[in-house]
């Protein structure tokens, strides 16, 4: 499975990130209301969010989020945690511009995400911080069913066989 294909649907596509691509996603990052209920709610400081990014390049599965309208830079996710045996995949560490909160857009991105992981193996989770409220609705509205706690995270499940969005 490639882990840093270019999806695309009307709404968003979705790019391989670069390291080039720091300052342009750290506008979008340096919201301080992106990370208000995130485990780690001072990546909106630069210095912290760098971490963030130089692990998004590390990972070999990071994504930008730009909207095909405008062709501006909104966010950002990725896959991780590929067990090709387990066949199961993370999709993760997910944030967009507030504008777009209450929008199709995360919709139209984990659609996308989902899809695409679900050619290649049978099982998506999604770690999600047990204070992350408004990321643990958005992903029950998309047919996702909580599995587990663990680490402090709550994790949810989308198999293969119960995809039907």
């Amino acid at each position: 499975m490639n882990l840093q294909p270019t999806l695309s649907n009307q709404f968003i596509t979705l790019h391989p990130i670069t390291i080039n691509d720091f300052e342009a996603l750290y506008i979008v990052a340096a919201d301080p209301l992106i990370w208000e209920q995130h485990p780690d709610n001072l990546r909106y400081q630069k210095e912290v969010f760098k971490k963030y990014f130089d692990s998004a390049i590390e990972s070999k599965g990071a994504f930008l989020i730009i909207d095909n309208r405008t062709n501006e830079i909104i966010g950002s996710s990725r896959y991780y945690e590929l067990n090709e045996t387990a066949k199961q995949i993370a999709i993760g560490y997910t944030f967009i511009a507030r504008k777009y909160w209450g929008t199709n857009y995360n919709l139209q991105l984990k659609k996308l995400m989902i899809e695409y992981a679900l050619k290649f193996i049978d099982t998506v989770l999604f770690y999600i911080g047990k204070n992350n409220i408004r990321s643990q609705k958005a992903i029950q509205k998309i047919g996702a069913s909580y599995l587990c706690e663990k680490d402090n995270s709550l994790i949810y499940i989308i198999n293969k066989q119960d995809w039907n969005f």
